[in-house]
């Protein structure tokens, strides 16, 4: 049978359901360059307005991880537990997470992705770092994986080559914050990696790509539904991204606060997440069944200083100088640090994390468009967090920048984003809910296991 890209753009804009058969025509002609950019963006645009159904997203899910190799890993000892974020502000918690982890005996293998819209990129980060080679043969892909025990790297030509193209794509047509687009995204990548299990930690909120809470536990469910259907444990974790995660936004300056928690120093709600999501992985390797003995285990590791020793081997296997740890001189620095002062006294009530991740790309630490490079050492470092007390003339953020022409508009910016109260305001819960194949269960019932 004949397929018209026309007409499937036609039925899928009328809010029409659409085979199997005709979502391999569009994942395979789009990926042998068949179709151009401009057909691919309008199917992109009529799902993000009219969605797919299980059966769909299922598909879409099943064709893009088949559009490239697979990459097996029976060779290597151990449980192999990926982890996974639908992206964030100051999400730096892959770093600490990943050799907290492996220190603990899980093997973590990961796929990553570029800056995406107004959230950072796992691999910007890393390549914040001199000599860092995001980019590994599966091969090496396995070696370090197997001598490491963590491994962290981007899509090569060959890897799930429909969502490397689909991803930039994306990016740059505002189809970003769709359920079927991400959970297909993310899941095509998990799967064409051969692990025994996926956690994910999906964000909700204001700097999240799916901001209402009840639809976020709608993507996580979906992606857990997918990953136990393909026999991996799969257990998601919703987390709070209305604020920036942690103190720092921005590559060079996220790797630092990174190095920082596993010595120990970690904000509150970095550490938070990054004990949830190990917990989660270990729960997920059957080496704990409760979240308490989980985390104690992984406090243990980092008070040891196990975790940090495991990053520094993770940076020199990949080609990395493994010398940062101890001497954050050696990363790229911006010209300029220029202070953010408080206007009046009170109490931070919100720190829009959607505009401080525009903000973070205008300054350099972002893209606009796919083909933008990123400026590493550009940033911000946040002195104060949603509940603190300011003072007048108090000193709300560092900005980090090579470019002094625009920095009153980034003043503006991140002006806008920091609202203070007169009156006092709680700190943010951080960690809502886990959601597995049992059901959605409150972070608030798990912690009083502990």
């Amino acid at each position: 049978m004949t397929f018209s890209i026309y007409e499937i753009i036609s039925k899928k804009r009328d809010g029409k359901e659409i085979s199997k058969r005709e979502i391999e025509f569009i994942i395979k002609g789009y990926v042998k360059d068949e179709i151009p950019d401009y057909q691919m963006s309008a199917i992109l645009m009529a799902i993000y307005i009219k969605g797919l159904n299980d059966r769909e997203s299922s598909d879409l899910t099943e064709i893009m991880m088949n559009s490239g190799d697979y990459i097996s890993l029976d060779g290597i000892d151990g449980k192999k537990i990926d982890k996974h974020s639908t992206g964030g502000v100051g999400d730096k918690i892959s770093f600490i997470v990943c050799p907290l982890v492996a220190s603990c005996g899980v093997k973590v293998p990961m796929l990553s992705g570029r800056a995406l819209g107004h959230t950072g990129g796992t691999l910007d980060k890393l390549e914040s770092i001199p000599g860092m080679n995001v980019f590994l043969s599966i091969n090496r892909f396995k070696h370090v994986l197997n001598n490491v025990g963590m491994v962290v790297s981007g899509q090569t030509e060959n890897i799930v080559p429909a969502d490397r193209k689909l991803y930039a794509l994306r990016d740059s047509t505002a189809t970003v914050g769709s359920i079927p687009l991400i959970t297909s995204s993310i899941m095509s990548k998990k799967l064409a990696l051969g692990t025994d299990g996926i956690v994910l930690d999906v964000k909700t909120g204001k700097g999240a790509f799916i901001q209402k809470e009840k639809n976020c536990i709608l993507l996580c469910k979906t992606m857990v539904k997918i990953g136990e259907k393909a026999n991996r444990k799969t257990i998601g974790v919703i987390t709070n991204m209305n604020q920036p995660l942690g103190k720092s936004v921005g590559n060079a300056l996220e790797i630092i606060e990174s190095i920082e928690s596993l010595k120990g120093n970690g904000p509150d709600d970095v550490m938070d997440v990054t004990y949830a999501l190990g917990a989660s992985m270990i729960i997920a390797a059957g080496i704990e069944k409760d979240y308490s003995k989980a985390i104690k285990r992984l406090k243990q590791r980092l008070n040891s200083g196990e975790a940090l020793e495991r990053f520094k081997n993770f940076i020199k296997a990949q080609g990395g100088d493994d010398r940062i740890c101890n001497n954050y001189n050696l990363l790229p620095k911006s010209k300029y640090k220029i202070e953010l002062r408080s206007g009046k006294d009170g109490y931070i009530s919100e720190i829009d994390a959607f505009k401080i991740g525009m903000a973070a790309v205008y300054v350099g630490a972002g893209r606009i468009k796919k083909e933008d490079s990123i400026e590493h050492g550009t940033g911000f470092i946040f002195n104060k967090k949603k509940g603190d007390r300011v003072k007048k003339d108090e000193i709300l953020v560092y900005i980090h920048t090579n470019n002094k022409q625009n920095i009153e508009e980034i003043k503006e910016r991140l002006k806008s984003s920091i609202k203070i109260s007169s009156n006092k305001v709680s700190s943010p819960q951080t960690i809502f809910y886990i959601v597995d194949k049992q059901g959605i269960h409150s972070w608030d019932q798990i912690k009083t296991d502990f």
